[in-house]
């Protein structure tokens, strides 16, 4: 089958990017994003491709080029669906937050409602592709949705889970390690995976795309991100050794990171990994393990959270216990609010739970975040639930300028790793705080030597410096 017109459901962080570049590399093919969140959808046809809802380096470059050629973004969801031959499904599937599976499994109604939409609408054969990482066997749930029409359409479903990195994306899609499609192993199934990869080949060598079975991609995208998140949890453990020990986790994660059968990636000790998936998937992954009674494979696996959850509270205690015990009423300056760097990302990053510790112990929080907005800030902590929308408003002030945030702060806190930090005039920043200041490098981007010599007292995960 030649694909000549693609809808993708859902506008984020996946849907969006993914679908500006296979319009930018496939100019023959129609690529229409739909979304029911109007407000976004305006954002994403903004005149100023600067406004865009998601930051990836390079993104808006790509939007403006595609868009209103061959890339369009849409709230007119049926009509989308109508005019596909491939519908790509990319919504939110956040962990479930009631009934069973509570704080585990994830929540398929978004999936669930996309499937019977697709039922309602299609009037011809389509190909269905999973792009939202979803748990195993997720696609027989779609497939028996969309096979009970009634109405004699033909439906393959596909997984295509993506592996981007945030702050990457852009290169992660242009460059990508590997692509993955699954699908059934029938003629039809051969077929719908042979229209896939054609897609993909217009830019990704053929030796990169991979083939499988539906659950082995499922599954994949599950136990790739258990596993990057599994060593990011492993460094966290040893920086606290190392704290202790008096050796350097730098040093220590460098030594071990040129044995060629670890490799170097995913060993950066900080105050926790965050992001939309890596908690997120292992929680779903334990809950697959114990759906089965494997309760040994869950417990492993729940120890990657249970290690990244103490170090995000270990980095708050240190803050406290190195304030004399006591941070009431104590300015704290907060550098970032990202998950990570070069994104406008927040989705279970450290800072938030940094925070909530620290509001806990009534200190006084400012934030700069270059791309994190004050009314994401405040909403962060308000889902939370840990106090009042007031209270956290009292709590937070949020600055547009580095320098007026950490002005008169007791403490800097740097939990986002925005390069931007490292070229501060830290002599201005020591200079305009309370004394005597503090900082507590959670990303360890800063040299602690010359902090030290500025006149800070000078703290980095993992070294007892």
């Amino acid at each position: 089958m030649k694909i000549t017109n693609i809808c993708c459901i859902g506008a984020g962080y996946v849907g969006g990017p993914t679908m500006a570049i296979i319009a930018q590399k496939c100019p023959h093919i129609k690529v229409t994003v739909v979304d029911l969140n109007a407000e976004r959808i305006a954002l994403w046809n903004d005149k100023d491709v600067n406004n865009i809802p998601i930051y990836e380096p390079g993104l808006s470059d790509i939007v403006a080029e595609a868009r209103g050629r061959n890339l369009f973004f849409s709230t007119d969801v049926e009509s989308a669906i109508d005019e596909a031959q491939m519908i790509f499904i990319s919504v939110n599937t956040p962990t479930k937050t009631y009934g069973l599976g509570k704080g585990m499994a994830a929540d398929l109604k978004y999936i669930e409602l996309c499937a019977r939409q697709i039922a309602a609408v299609a009037k011809g054969n389509k190909i269905v592709v999973e792009k939202s990482t979803l748990p195993v066997r997720t696609a027989e749930a779609i497939k028996n949705i969309l096979d009970n029409t009634g109405n004699g359409v033909q439906f393959q479903i596909l997984s295509n889970p993506e592996f981007l990195a945030e702050g990457t994306a852009v290169t992660d899609l242009l460059n990508p390690d590997r692509v993955l499609i699954g699908g059934d192993i029938t003629p039809e199934g051969a077929e719908a995976i042979a229209a896939l990869v054609e897609i993909y080949a217009n830019w990704v060598p053929k030796e990169q795309i991979l083939t499988t079975n539906l659950w082995s991609s499922e599954l994949s995208k599950l136990t790739a991100n258990a596993f990057l998140a599994q060593r990011v949890s492993s460094i966290n453990a040893m920086s606290e050794l190392c704290e202790k020990t008096g050796a350097d986790v730098s040093e220590v994660a460098r030594a071990i990171g040129m044995d060629s059968r670890i490799g170097s990636k995913f060993l950066k000790a900080s105050v926790g990994f965050g992001g939309s998936c890596f908690q997120k998937d292992i929680l779903n992954l334990v809950y697959i393990a114990k759906s089965y009674g494997l309760d040994e494979v869950a417990d492993y696996w729940e120890q990657v959270i249970i290690m990244n959850d103490h170090q995000k509270r270990r980095f708050a205690s240190n803050i406290i216990s190195t304030l004399y015990n006591t941070v009431s009423g104590k300015k704290i300056a907060f550098l970032g609010w990202a998950f990570k760097k070069d994104t406008n990302d927040t989705r279970e990053s450290a800072a938030i739970y940094v925070a909530d510790y620290l509001l806990n112990e009534q200190a006084n929080i400012a934030v700069f975040d270059p791309q994190v907005k004050e009314v994401k800030i405040l909403n962060d902590l308000d889902y939370l639930g840990s106090r009042s929308s007031d209270l956290n408003q009292r709590g937070i002030s949020v600055h547009e300028d580095p320098y007026e945030t950490c002005k008169g702060a007791h403490a800097i806190a740097i939990l986002t790793e925005w390069d931007e930090f490292k070229e501060y005039d830290w002599q201005k920043v020591y200079d305009s705080m309370q004394k005597p200041a503090f900082v507590f490098d959670g990303r360890n981007i800063l040299d602690a030597k010359k902090m030290a010599s500025l006149g800070f007292i000078f703290q980095s995960v993992g070294s007892s410096n």
